[in-house]
């Protein structure tokens, strides 16, 4: 019997295993195909906060977690030796309109107010011309052009590298890759597995995205699901450019730098799709705006295309903690876009409460029985 079952080899489980270590919980992380073999082995690793205005407890909650994920990686890459692709590099929004800038100038104010945490300030700067030489087209940008130095990226498979490299090393944590669960006892506290194998446990984390989605159904006998797929397309494409060029952004468009001259492009939103993971024509048409926008790319050649479902939880927001009626089962999923930046603050929360350490902090719409009231409307 192992103190924690953990379902999910992404982003989310990995984290909950960096967490679960920590705290020196006896953990079985099992993953159905391989490390990042879901929704958190893309392209794309964009890192973007929400606006700075009106200020709430979910806005803080992200705030906090992408200012304290510099300093996570950082002491991961030191203790691993390898690299996150991890760089705080800003991100740039074209202003296409006058009443925009308008609204971006209110923005700046609003970030001076929100957007600090303890003696560091980060800035939502408005300019009449993009800061940096020949990378946003000028002509996209009539109106100006928000710079807003909280934003970065991370490289996102060389981070989930990072994370089970550090995990495989680890006291307390066990990785297997290949075990695919096909049910849940909550009351023996035990999983079933495809092979036939089982497993008892103490606790139990959903954090295996979409799939998490009919495992809490099981539990929850509503005639609506707890959550659905959104299919995403991106590409990465090789350039000659500066690693350390911002993201550019606008109307569902990323533009993203990376290290050794690679850029990735995207992505797409897609609520109703018939082939999953295989790309189309919307992917052409972002590439083909990525290339009008920051014209540096236009001959680049286009290494991957890649698609993915990501997780997107009934309530919309994250789906964290316990079940309201199931004390062994924690959920761990529904991130949607925003994942990569706050996995490492989602994680901490759950496994604090295994240990008698509920999180304050935590917004009300991210916990899991929010989520499960909405079945019952």
């Amino acid at each position: 019997m192992t103190d924690l079952l953990i379902i999910g080899g992404g982003i989310m489980g990995l984290w909950a295993g960096v967490m679960a270590e920590r705290a020196g919980l006896k953990t079985l992380l099992v993953e159905r195909a391989a490390i990042g073999a879901g929704a958190s082995g893309g392209v794309l690793g964009a890192l973007m906060p929400h606006m700075p205005d009106r200020w709430n407890a979910k806005k803080q909650f992200q705030f906090d977690a992408l200012v304290s994920l510099e300093s996570e990686i950082a002491t991961l890459e030191a203790e691993t030796g390898l690299s996150a692709g991890y760089r705080r590099s800003g991100r740039l929004m074209p202003l296409a309109k006058p009443h925009l800038r308008g609204i971006a100038l209110r923005h700046q104010q609003d970030a001076l107010v929100n957007w600090r945490a303890g003696n560091r300030q980060f800035h939502w700067h408005v300019h009449d011309q993009p800061p940096v030489d020949d990378w946003l087209d000028s002509a996209f940008a009539e109106s100006g052009v928000v710079f807003d130095t909280l934003a970065a990226r991370v490289a996102a498979r060389p981070y989930l590298a990072m994370l089970s490299t550090y995990l495989r090393r680890s006291r307390y944590v066990q990785i297997e890759e290949g075990w695919d669960v096909v049910h849940i006892d909550v009351v023996a506290g035990r999983a079933d597995f495809a092979d036939g194998r089982a497993e008892a446990f103490g606790d139990c984390i959903l954090a295996n995205g979409v799939g998490a989605f009919p495992l809490l159904d099981s539990l929850a006998n509503a005639p609506v699901s707890t959550g659905t797929g959104v299919k995403g397309q991106a590409a990465l494409l090789k350039a000659d450019i500066d690693p350390s060029l911002p993201v550019v952004f606008t109307d569902g468009l990323y533009i993203v730098p990376h290290e050794n001259g690679m850029v990735a492009v995207g992505s797409t939103s897609e609520n109703t799709f018939e082939a999953p993971f295989s790309t189309d024509e919307q992917l052409d048409t972002l590439l083909a705006r990525a290339t009008e926008l920051v014209p540096l790319i236009r001959d680049a050649s286009v290494i991957e295309r890649w698609a993915g479902v990501r997780p997107k939880a009934i309530g919309r927001d994250p789906m964290v903690g316990r079940h309201p009626d199931h004390r062994r089962i924690r959920a761990l999923t529904g991130g949607f876009k925003i994942s990569f930046g706050i996995a490492h603050r989602l994680a901490a929360s759950v496994i604090g409460e295994i240990c008698g350490e509920p999180d304050d902090t935590l917004p009300a719409s991210f916990r899991c029985k929010s989520h499960l009231d909405l079945l019952k409307l």
